[in-house]
Order: C-alpha cells, then sequence, then structure tokens
C-alpha cells in the first residue's frame, strides 16, 4: 500500500524528506522573525544592521496624521458648519454616514489594488494628494450637497489609510522590527488627535479664522506632507519574510532561489480573498472578536461623552482636555510596549495574545472602577489608563496577526476589519443599545457595554493555540511555492492537478484529512473507496464548490485553492454530477447552448460544439426539443457528459457515471469517456463500481474514512481484497487479468 509517498523511493530517502521539510519550516520561522530569543537589539542597530532608514514610517505617519488631523478639526467645527450652510444636526449625522460608507467602499476596492498589483506607493501619495485637494475645496462649498460630495471623495480618498498603508510599511521593515515602526506610525495617529482640538483654538480665537479658513490651512498643511512622501515606493509583496522564507528554502536544499516569475498564481477577488482569510482560525476568531467587541464599544464611545457632560458637567474644552490626557498616556506608553512586544513575538507570538488579553482584562477592570468612582482624579488615571494599555500594545498584536497572512491578502485583512469592525459591529452595538440608557441611565449603559468586550476578550485567548499553527501553515505555502518553482526551473513540469495535505469539513465533521490527490495531464484515474468514504467532498474541492480548511489545490502549478467555482470553468476544469448533471425546465438543446456562456471570447463557436455534441450521441439529437427531466437517467448523463464536449475542459470530474444505469448504458457512456480522454482531457472518474471503475483507467486511488488509502496501479488496486472487499464486484480480477 502506498501511503503518499511513490513506491520507488526508499524509507531512508522518504524519512530525509520529511526532515528536510521541518528544517525548512524551522528556518522559516526564524526567516518570519521567531527565532525561540529574546530579541534584544534596538531600532538603531537594526536598522543600521539591514541598512534601512525611518523615511517609510515618518512619511506614512504623516499621511495618516493629516488624514487623522482632517477628520477631527472637521468634527470638532461640526455646528459651525452646518450653521453656515443650513444643515441641521441630523443632517451632519447623514453626511457622516455616508463619509463612513464610501470609506468602508473604498477599502475593499483599494484592499483588491494593493493585492493585485505592488503600487501600494503610488496609491498612498496619490489619495494623500486628492484628499488634499478636497479639504481645499471644503473652505469653497456653498451648498448642503456640495459638502455632502466632498465628505463623500473624502471618505473614498481615505480608504487606502485603513488598507494600503500598514501593509506597506509591513512590507518595508523586517519581522523583528514591525511592532516598533507600526507603534511610531500609532504614535502620529495619537499626536494628530492631541494637536487637532489646540490648533482649532488657535486658529479660531487667536488668528479669528472661519472653518472656510481652517480647511484652506489644514489643506495646505496637508499639501506639503504630501510633497515629503512623494518619495514613497512600494517594496514588493513580502520583501522581508516571503522572500526570506524562499531564501531559507534553498539553505537547506542547496539550490538558487526562482523568480517570482515562474510560478504565477491567479489574482484572488475580494470575495475570494476574504473567504481564504476566514479558513485561518486566528483570523476568523479575530474577526468575530472584533465584531463583537465594536458592538460595546462603539456606542460606549459616543455614551461616554455625555457620561462627562451629564455626570461631571465637563464643557467642550474640558472634555477636550480629558482626552488629551489620556492621549498622552498612550504616546508614554507606546515605546515601551513596542520594545516589549518585539521581544515576545521573537521568544514566541502566543505571548503577544496572552499579553493582550491580560491587558484587555485590565482595561475593563480600570474602567469599572472609574466608572463607580464618585471621586473625578480616580475617573482622569483609570479611564485613561483604560484606553492606553490596550492601544500601546495594539501595535504588536496586529503585526502578529498580519505575520501570519499572506503578503498579498494582508490589505484584504484590514479591509475586513475596518467592515467587520465600523460596519457590522457598529450597527450591531446601535441596535443591542437602543433604549438602554432610558432604563438604566448612563452609568449603567456603559457597565453593560463591557459585557461583548468580555466576551470578545475570551475570543481573542482563544487564538492563543492557533497562532503558531497558523504562523506555520503560512511558511510552509511559501516552501510548497518554491518547490515547485524549483522543479519548473529543472524542467519537470508539475502534475495537471495537484492536492497536497487537503482537509475539509462540513462544520464541526472532519471530513477530509491530509488527502494527497495528483493528476497527469491527459491521464484517467479512478477515485474508489466507500459511501462517505469523501470522495465527492474531493471532487467538490477540487472543482470549487468547497474550500478545503487546509492544504492547496493546483492547476499547472498555480495555486487555485481559493478560486471561485465558475472562475475554474475558463481555466478548465469541469465536473459531471451524478444524477444532477441537467437542468430538468431546460430543452436538450437548451442545456447544451447554456454552457457557451462560459466559453467567453470563444462563444461563436458554440454552434458548431452543439453539433459536435449531437454527433456524439445521436439519441440526444432527436431529442433535442424534449425537456431534460423528461429524459432516463441514460440520457440525462448522456447529455452530462455532453458538456465536456462543449467545454473541451483539460480535468474532467465525474461523480457516479454508472449511477442507477442498466449495463448496456453504461458502456454506451464509457465509450464517451474514452472519446474525451483521447481528445487531451484528462479525467477523474469516481465510481462506487470498482468493475466500471478499474476496466477503463490504469490509475487508481483508493479512499477510507477520508483518508487515501492506496494510490498506485488499478491492477494492483483490484488485488487487494482488504481494501475493496466493500465496494468489490465480481468480476474485476477478471476484467484485469488478476485474481478477485
Amino acid at each position: 500500500m502506498t501511503t503518499g509517498v511513490p513506491e520507488s523511493e526508499p524509507a531512508a530517502r522518504a524519512d530525509d524528506r520529511l526532515r528536510d521539510q521541518d528544517e525548512m519550516i524551522r528556518r522559516g520561522r526564524i526567516a518570519m522573525g521567531v527565532t525561540g530569543e529574546q530579541n534584544t537589539e534596538s531600532l538603531r542597530h537594526a536598522l543600521k544592521r539591514h541598512n534601512l532608514g525611518l523615511y517609510p514610517v515618518i512619511a506614512l505617519g504623516l499621511l495618516a496624521f493629516a488624514d487623522g488631523f482632517q477628520g477631527l478639526v472637521t468634527g470638532i467645527m461640526a455646528p459651525e458648519i452646518g450653521r453656515t450652510l443650513g444643515i441641521g444636526p441630523s443632517g451632519m449625522v447623514l453626511i457622516g454616514l455616508l463619509k463612513s460608507l464610501a470609506l468602508a467602499a473604498s477599502a475593499a476596492v483599494f484592499a483588491a489594488i494593493a493585492g493585485r498589483w505592488a503600487i501600494r506607493g503610488f496609491l498612498a501619495i496619490a489619495t494623500g494628494f486628492g484628499w488634499t485637494l478636497i479639504t481645499l475645496l471644503t473652505g469653497f462649498v456653498r451648498t448642503p450637497t456640495q459638502y455632502a460630495a466632498v465628505n463623500f471623495i473624502d471618505g473614498a480618498t481615505s480608504g487606502t489609510v485603513a488598507t494600503v498603508h500598514l501593509p506597506l510599511l509591513l512590507d518595508h521593515y523586517p519581522p523583528d522590527m514591525r511592532n516598533r515602526v507600526t507603534s511610531i506610525r500609532t504614535g502620529f495617529l495619537i499626536v494628530a488627535g492631541l494637536l487637532a482640538p489646540l490648533s482649532v483654538t488657535a486658529l479660531v480665537f487667536y488668528f479669528h479664522l472661519t472653518w472656510r479658513g481652517v480647511s484652506v490651512v489644514l489643506g495646505l498643511f496637508s499639501l506639503l506632507i504630501c510633497f515629503f512622501a512623494i518619495g514613497l515606493r512600494d517594496p514588493g509583496f513580502g520583501r522581508w519574510d516571503t522572500k526570506k522564507v524562499r531564501e531559507a528554502v534553498h539553505e537547506v536544499d542547496g539550490g538558487d532561489v526562482q523568480p517570482e516569475s515562474e510560478v504565477v498564481d491567479p489574482s484572488l477577488g475580494f470575495f475570494e480573498a476574504s473567504r481564504r482569510l476566514w479558513l485561518i482560525p486566528s483570523v476568523r476568531k479575530a474577526l468575530v472578536a472584533t465584531i463583537i467587541g465594536a458592538a460595546g464599544g462603539v456606542p460606549a464611545a459616543t455614551y461616554f461623552t455625555y457620561y462627562l457632560a451629564d455626570r461631571w458637567g465637563l464643557d467642550v474644552a474640558a472634555r477636550g482636555l480629558f482626552a488629551t490626557f489620556a492621549g498622552v498616556i498612550t504616546v508614554l506608553v507606546l515605546p515601551v510596549a513596542a520594545k516589549v512586544g518585539d521581544r515576545l513575538y521573537s521568544l514566541d507570538p502566543a505571548k503577544i495574545i496572552r499579553v493582550m488579553v491580560i491587558l484587555q482584562l485590565a482595561s475593563v477592570a480600570l474602567g469599572v472602577v472609574a466608572l463607580l468612582s464618585p471621586v473625578y482624579a480616580v475617573l482622569v488615571v483609570c479611564y485613561s489608563l483604560a484606553g492606553a494599555l490596550p492601544q500601546a500594545f495594539a501595535p504588536a498584536f496586529s503585526t502578529t496577526l498580519m505575520n501570519i497572512i499572506p503578503s498579498k491578502l494582508r490589505s484584504h485583512f484590514v479591509a475586513l476589519v475596518l467592515i467587520m469592525g465600523a460596519g457590522v459591529g457598529g450597527v450591531l452595538g446601535a441596535l443591542l443599545s437602543s433604549g438602554l440608557n432610558d432604563r438604566f441611565g448612563l452609568t449603567g449603559t456603559l457597565l453593560l457595554m463591557y459585557i461583548p468586550g468580555v466576551i470578545a476578550i475570551l475570543i481573542l485567548n482563544s487564538i492563543r493555540k492557533d497562532i503558531n499553527a497558523d504562523l506555520d501553515s503560512n511558511v510552509r505555502a511559501v516552501i510548497e511555492r518554491e518547490e515547485l518553482a524549483s522543479l519548473r526551473a529543472s524542467g519537470t513540469r508539475p502534475p495537471l492537478l495537484s492536492c497536497r495535505g487537503v482537509d475539509f469539513s462540513y462544520g464541526p465533521v472532519q471530513v477530509l484529512f491530509n488527502v494527497d490527490f495528483t493528476v497527469d495531464d491527459g491521464e484517467m484515474v479512478a477515485l474508489l473507496g466507500t459511501n462517505g468514504a469523501g470522495k465527492s467532498t474531493l471532487l467538490s474541492v477540487i472543482s470549487g464548490l468547497n474550500l478545503p480548511t487546509a492544504g492547496t489545490v493546483r492547476l499547472d502549478g498555480a495555486d487555485i485553492t481559493y478560486i471561485d467555482a465558475e472562475r475554474r470553468v475558463p481555466m478548465g476544469i469541469s465536473q459531471v454530477i451524478g444524477g444532477r448533471a441537467v437542468f430538468g425546465p431546460l430543452s436538450v438543446a437548451e442545456n447544451l447552448r447554456l454552457y457557451g456562456y462560459s466559453l467567453g471570447r470563444q462563444r461563436r463557436e458554440i454552434d458548431s460544439r452543439v453539433d459536435e455534441a449531437f454527433e456524439a450521441f445521436p439519441r440526444l439529437a432527436e431529442r433535442r426539443n424534449q425537456l431534460a427531466a423528461a429524459l432516463s437517467g441514460g440520457e440525462q448523463q448522456m447529455l452530462g457528459l455532453s458538456q465536456a464536449l462543449i467545454l473541451r475542459p483539460r480535468l474532467l470530474c465525474i461523480d457516479e457515471l454508472s449511477l442507477g444505469l442498466a449495463p448496456k448504458v453504461v458502456g454506451e457512456l464509457l465509450e464517451m469517456v474514452r472519446r474525451i480522454n483521447a481528445r487531451g482531457t484528462a479525467v477523474v472518474l469516481v465510481e462506487q463500481s470498482a468493475t466500471v471503475a478499474l476496466s477503463l483507467v490504469d490509475h487508481a486511488y483508493f479512499m477510507e474514512r477520508g483518508e487515501m488509502r492506496f494510490d498506485g496501479p488499478a491492477a494492483e488496486l483490484a488485488a487487494r481484497d482488504d481494501l475493496l472487499r466493500s465496494v468489490f464486484l465480481h468480476g474485476v480480477g477478471k476484467t484485469l487479468g488478476g485474481g478477485a
């Protein structure tokens, strides 16, 4: 029996390969910054060792500062703007909502662009000039419609700050210093929050500017920052992690690093990338925690403003000073948290999660004490610490999560966090908090808002057991891709289809376990097994109807694991589902013509291909205008097979060809399968009937309970009574010249 290792390969060589894989993963983790030792190198020395400067982080930090600063100032002056333009409070709220929606929508768009092309530096600069122009124009608007329009465009151009800046920053710096440089960028955002109210006070009360003048000053200030940032460039995806892992692979195998162009994977669309990220356990839990945490945090921020005004009688200036004090504490704590974060990540990423959970729990405790305290000074200190501690450590937490994500998908992750938090979580929070103030008062409502927060913290804590495995999965994917590039460079062509280490689960029930499965170009293979063995599930993973929870699916070496099923059809993958291969309410001719929509630019050939199908199946030609539902079972299978003649796929997956059919009909269908295969189409035949399958193919696989138990010549499988007993039909041995 074969178990994933070719029989011609000696066991010692297989052991060497496993050891090499382990060593590659170990070195890959080191390349990702997880050395197992406490990193104590200063940022200055680390920058000097890698021959790097601080320009990228300063430029991106200033751009984020300008965007955040402008938004805060506009928010502070909203009443004056509304009075001038004749917009009431509700109208200003709607315009703010419009801006938020534009921000969320543009985040998804910019994430898709940033994940496909390495032009993130250009995007950051171009959108910076975009919101700068909008800020200048804000000072000249005359109507509510114009003001709504500039806010919409402002939100749309600000989408890069969330989705592009952080992934771009991470690719500029190695993993062992990312927490510190990310903290520097976070510091710019916090300083923007500190300076915004002070700047408004100075410009209005000392320079006597109206909100129009303030907008012009802000625009000119932002313009200077954009010119400073004009030197930003995109260093490429994974410059300091993916590339270093690739180098680590060849330190083990002794080969040369291959150009990236050797393997070109199809780009994922936004929803494909989102599904891909959702399948990473740590990311999935973080997104769920984001939704639940935002459900409490978003409404709490609004209620707390009213709490300060009603409970403590603070006016706008006093509330501004309160926020300033909290910001100052965060800025002071940031350098310490950044240094600790880099040290802990180098030692063990799970420790980052643990510290973040502890700080979040401490934040909840401090917040409760602050709300219940009758002393204002206690409120200020406790609430400021409650916000500062987790915020200061947030860069370490976010960069740790980003390191387990493929470099091209990091912008998608940030966009999802924004959508889940500000969108889903914010709406959920508004619904949950509705009416609480009338029933429990401001203090009681704020205390209740900590309940979702505690639930979110518990979810975050569960990431600790997944984070290292997810990091290894990211490393393993790079290793597999680099090994494939080396094979291509050596002149070895990869299989047409390659499934490697595939796991799949229906909810909590795992169905496939570490399945390896390959099909060569033009090959015809049988996939056998008992009912419930996972055969049809594996076909659904190959065709894209289901996504694996682990492992990869490659077509000609290109990773298609998370590509939608409809995109796999033009790539050359088609599937015939036993008993469900036709559209019953349509006629035979309409069923065939329907596949023409998948031909794209070759759609003009549909008539000739339909005629070809009718020539191959004269019985279908006689019933061309008959509804498919009225056909016999055999005729429906013929119609299903005809799609292969229409689409001419490179790989045809047939599930249960002979299900419920007479032997004569099965024979006709088998002949058609042979003809399809003879034209160069590779065929995967899933069958309950071993007689049918093994009489047709030379290569066979056998599955049992979701695992691949056999991979080899069909004649050898026919001789394996221990495997085939449950599906073996009399005559298999006779068909292949073997014993039954």
